[in-house]
C-alpha cells in the first residue's frame, strides 16, 4: 500500500488510513480505533468527522461504518480538490496588486545605486542583518561592543550562527572584554567556539562593524547612537576600508581561549558532588529522583545544580547539558 497517496486529493495521513480501514472492514464500530491507526483518539475523532462530512463514511442502524466505494471517495474528492483549485487559480490571477507591495520592499534600498542604503527601521536592519547571514558563503567579521546578550538576543542569533558555521562559514567576532563578566553571554561565546568560531575581546570598544564575505559590509549612522539607523554598502573602496579597521581591531584584541579556560577539567572547577551531581541533572528529569540516586536531601540537590549553572556559566538546565558535553566533562 503506498501510504498518503490520496493526499494529493486533499486526505491527510490519518484520514486516508481510517477510510482505507473502513474499506477493509464495512460495518465495524469506531472503538479504540484510534489503538489501530497509532494515532491520538482526538486526532481520529477529527478525521471521522470530516471524511463523514465528505461523505466517504456512512453509519448503520447499528452503529456500523462503512467506506463509500471507491470510485464515489475518488470522484467526489476530485470535485472537491478541483473547485479548491480553481479558486486558488482565480485568486493567483487576482494577485497584482502584490506588485505594489513587493516594490515598496525594493525601494527601501534608495541608495543602492550610490553604492550606500540607509536603513531607518530597527525591523529593517535586523532583517537585513538576518538576510546578509543567510546567505554568506564565506566568511561574517564583526565587532560588536555589547555588555551583556539578553536570552533574546541569543535565541534569535542562534539558529543562523549554528547554520553559518555547519555550512564552513568563517565567523570572526571582537566584543567588548566587559560583555565576560556576564554568564550567560560567556556561554553563548563558548558554544560558538566549540562550534569554530574565532572571538576575541577588546578592553575598549567604540565601533560597531559587520562585514559579509568580504563585499557587504554593515555599520551604524551614528555608533553612539544606533536608533539613529544603519548603513549597508557594497562600495569596493569603503568596504575595504571598514576591513582594514576591523583587521587592525582584531590584531589589538585578545583572544577568547587566553581570557576564559574553555578546557579546563572538571577537578579543576567542579567538586567531586558537584559533578556527581551534574551527571545526574544530565540523565533524569526530576530533582526529587537525582537526590534520591546521591542520597542526598531535594534542597541540598537544587543547590548543587543552581552551583553548577553558575560554573558553566549556563541559561538553563539543557544548556548546562550542552556545554558540558562539549568540554567533555560528561
Amino acid at each position: 500500500m503506498n501510504g498518503g497517496s490520496l493526499s494529493i486529493l486533499g486526505l491527510d495521513i490519518t484520514e486516508e488510513r481510517a477510510y482505507r480501514h473502513f474499506l477493509r472492514n464495512p460495518g465495524t464500530g469506531t472503538e479504540d480505533i484510534g489503538v489501530l491507526l497509532h494515532s491520538p483518539r482526538e486526532e481520529v475523532e477529527k478525521a471521522l468527522a470530516r471524511l463523514d462530512e465528505l461523505g466517504l463514511l456512512r453509519t448503520d442502524e447499528h452503529g456500523g461504518v462503512s467506506a463509500a466505494a471507491p470510485e464515489t471517495a475518488v470522484e467526489r474528492l476530485t470535485e472537491i480538490r478541483l473547485r479548491e483549485l480553481h479558486e486558488q487559480l482565480h485568486q493567483v490571477t487576482r494577485s497584482r496588486h502584490l506588485i505594489a507591495e513587493l516594490t515598496a520592499e525594493q525601494q527601501t534600498r534608495p541608495l543602492a545605486t550610490q553604492g550606500v542604503e540607509r536603513l531607518e527601521v530597527l525591523r529593517q536592519i535586523r532583517d537585513r542583518i538576518d538576510d546578509l547571514a543567510f546567505f554568506a558563503r564565506q566568511e561574517i567579521l564583526s565587532v560588536e561592543p555589547y555588555t551583556a546578550l539578553t536570552a533574546e538576543n541569543i535565541a534569535h542569533a542562534r539558529p543562523l550562527d549554528t547554520r553559518c558555521l555547519r555550512r564552513g562559514v568563517q565567523i570572526r567576532s571582537v566584543v567588548l572584554r566587559e560583555a565576560l563578566d556576564h554568564p550567560p553571554t560567556v556561554a553563548y561565546l563558548r558554544e560558538l567556539t566549540a562550534q569554530g568560531a574565532s572571538i576575541r575581546a577588546a578592553d575598549k570598544l567604540s565601533e560597531r562593524i559587520l562585514v559579509y564575505d568580504r563585499r557587504t559590509a554593515l555599520v551604524p549612522v551614528d555608533p553612539s547612537d544606533t536608533s539613529r539607523g544603519a548603513l549597508v554598502t557594497q562600495q569596493a573602496g569603503l568596504v575595504s576600508n571598514i576591513l582594514a579597521l576591523f583587521e587592525k581591531i582584531w590584531a589589538e584584541s585578545t583572544d577568547l581561549s587566553t581570557l576564559i579556560d574553555t578546557h579546563a577539567s572538571p577537578s579543576d572547577v567542579l567538586s567531586e558532588m558537584e559533578q556527581r551531581v551534574m551527571e545526574e541533572m544530565c540523565r533524569v528529569a526530576k530533582d526529587e529522583t537525582g537526590a534520591r540516586n546521591l542520597d542526598i536531601s531535594v534542597r541540598t540537590y537544587r543547590r548543587h545544580v543552581a552551583d553548577v549553572l553558575r560554573i558553566l556559566g549556563a541559561t538553563s538546565r539543557p544548556h548546562a547539558a550542552l556545554l558540558a558535553r562539549e568540554r567533555g566533562w560528561i
